[in-house]
């Protein structure tokens, strides 16, 4: 499937798996493909397709080898074979849009406080007395 791992892929995190089989287990390529996908496409657990067998069996080991530590070692190896490991990107480097911080957009001028106070009043009541006289 589109997310599944490669064969390459697998060799090289298969290593880094835990080898404690306490019981019968799913397969574990199976759930690193489900766990994967699930990150890969940000759809919520209860929704991985059947075919990655029962999404609590992937959502408890995802937990679990987070506890663990099993995702910073696989982390540390897959960046030590890029060779782009070392390029980070943040905050610091990327600029968001000023509407993306809730700025008003548009060219329109506006006056400050400051400005707005010395400037004539304008009122219903004014110009309803204007209007009467």
């Amino acid at each position: 499937m589109r997310f599944d791992l490669s064969d390459e892929e697998w060799l090289l995190l298969e290593p880094l798996l835990p080898n404690s089989r306490k019981s019968a287990r799913v397969d574990d390529r199976k759930i690193m493909n489900a766990i994967f996908y699930v990150l890969r496409t940000g759809m919520p657990w209860r929704d991985l397709p059947e075919r990655y067998g029962p999404y609590t069996t992937a959502y408890n080991r995802f937990n679990r080898w987070s506890r663990r530590g099993i995702w910073k070692k696989i982390f540390d190896k897959l960046a030590s074979k890029s060779r782009d490991s070392l390029y980070l990107i943040d905050s610091t480097i990327v600029k968001a849009h000023r509407a993306a911080s809730g700025a008003k957009g548009g060219n329109k001028i506006r006056l400050s406080a400051s400005a707005g106070a010395g400037a004539v009043r304008k009122s219903t009541r004014s110009s309803t007395a204007k209007a009467a006289r």
